[in-house]
């Protein structure tokens, strides 16, 4: 009888937390009630006031109540039942839900973008199950690929300036600054992924950026993200003096986390075939122990159990590789702004390869040669306008005189392909590029998400000519590049 009556009393102390959530989620204004007995709730958990007020940063919670950090930790994971942990559970769930999606109205600091970035990352790494951040550590979102940006998150208040995470990216794993963006991402739901992405989106167009920009001590606030570098990308006719240097240094770090990340993904990346045509290099390292004695078991002596070598053989290494050109084609319109910074950076990682040749092409209703530049993203990036409509036929135009071995060429096009009355043309120059011969890769999106509106019509149409629009993580797009390449 004891125990239905504690089930009932945890139930409805749960209910009052959750309810307590919706109303703040939902209305602005504070419900007494339900404030009052939240109180009493976390009072009676040993839980500190400040779990309850969406002001206070987790990572501030953390610092002054270090034994919640576990708590947080493994918050969304199956456990053993104990008296009173659910809903215990249930009012740590509820801190972090409403620190990341009750992002309130008005403008947002530089101080509260980071705070919010701390507080999604500490959502995502329940939801992974993986490591807490440490103070300053803030993960990021991205957008991938694997984007190091910092994850979305506006909690009002103030907070530590959230330390720089990686990516890709994705996700991309492990990345600069002991952050682990796009591997966190990887493992949410695209879904939340998108959600918390569009968030943090919402939360740059309502700072007043131009004013932090302008302001060194602010600006050095800001972590690095997609969202973000968007927003630089959309402003940079706008900015002048030190906000101009402030925004091209935030770009500059955003791009070089994200190429650690696939530079180390490219190189991972292991494809090719062994040439045998080229004799193998004779250094212990490609010592083949196996074939060795396989091939010396005729000489084993058993007087004096020694097998005696009068041959080495050692394993081939050299993979077979020919010059090959790589055309990168770009939409540069808005909503392919996650795509065209993975792919740039991408492109530029590739031009650094032995006997690969680069060219890399963005447009919109015009189409502009960026190959110059296409070693330097950042450049490359500064020099795109985002935004405005599509003409992928005057794009082609522009590619096609660049194919000069259609059996040695490969041609990455990145666009949702959205081209309306263009859309007929568009394809009759992609199926004859195809039938030349050249290796043809449509891309619709490359981040950690994987989520990209792609024209249907388009998505079938590649389909059926043998090359299927690439949708997913960019791990995709560097198998497919390196096979070809190698």
């Amino acid at each position: 009888m004891s125990d239905d009556i504690s089930t009932n009393a945890d139930r409805n102390r749960r209910q009052v937390l959750y309810w307590r959530l919706l109303a703040r989620l939902f209305d602005h204004e504070e419900q007494p009630a339900l404030e009052t007995a939240s109180v009493a709730v976390a009072g009676d958990l040993g839980l500190p006031a400040g779990l309850l007020d969406p002001a206070v940063s987790v990572d501030s919670l953390v610092q002054r109540f270090p034994e919640l950090a576990a708590e947080f930790e493994t918050l969304l994971t199956s456990g053993e039942h104990v008296p009173g942990g659910e809903v215990r559970r249930a009012a740590l769930v509820s801190k972090l839900l409403l620190n990341v999606f009750a992002t309130g109205a008005g403008d947002v600091s530089a101080t509260q973008l980071a705070t919010w970035q701390q507080d999604a990352a500490w959502l995502k790494r329940a939801l992974c199950a993986g490591p807490a951040p440490g103070p300053g550590m803030g993960a990021g979102m991205g957008t991938g690929a694997g984007e190091p940006g910092g994850a979305s998150g506006a909690a009002a208040g103030t907070g530590s300036d959230a330390g720089r995470d990686a990516g890709p990216a994705a996700g991309f794993g492990q990345g600069p600054g002991g952050g682990t963006g796009r591997g966190i991402d990887a493992g949410l739901g695209g879904d939340l992924a998108k959600v918390l992405a569009d968030i943090e989106a919402g939360l740059v167009s309502r700072m007043r950026l131009r004013e932090v920009l302008a302001d060194p001590a602010l600006a050095r606030q800001l972590t690095p993200s997609m969202s973000l570098v968007e927003q630089l990308l959309r402003d940079k006719a706008n900015l002048s003096g030190v906000a101009l240097a402030n925004a091209k240094a935030l770009i500059r770090r955003y791009v070089d986390e994200v190429a650690e990340v696939l530079r180390t993904q490219v190189e991972k990346a292991g494809v090719g075939t062994i040439d045998r045509s080229v004799p193998p290099k004779r250094v212990f390292r490609n010592l083949d122990v196996e074939r060795t004695i396989w091939k010396n078991l005729t000489n084993w002596n058993p007087e004096d159990q020694r097998l005696y070598v009068d041959r080495l053989y050692y394993r081939h290494t050299a993979r077979r590789t020919t010059p090959a050109r790589l055309i990168v084609v770009v939409d540069q319109s808005g909503s392919m702004v996650d795509s065209m910074v993975n792919c740039t950076i991408l492109a530029s990682i590739f031009a650094g390869l032995p006997k690969v040749d680069v060219h890399l092409i963005a447009y919109d209703t015009r189409a502009l040669d960026l190959t110059p530049w296409v070693h330097d993203p950042f450049e490359v990036l500064l020099r795109t306008n985002l935004g405005g409509g599509n003409d992928g036929p005057v794009a082609m135009a522009m590619a096609q005189p660049k194919i000069a071995d259609p059996r040695n060429t490969v041609m990455v096009w990145i666009s949702d392909f959205y081209e309306f009355d263009r859309s007929q043309p568009l394809f009759d120059a992609i199926q004859s590029v195809h039938r030349s011969g050249v290796k043809f890769i449509p891309v619709g999106s490359v981040n950690s998400s994987g989520h990209q509106s792609v024209n249907p019509w388009f998505r079938q149409k590649l389909k059926d000519l043998g090359t299927p629009v690439i949708s997913g993580h960019i791990r995709k797009l560097v198998f497919e590049l390196k096979n070809f390449l190698a």
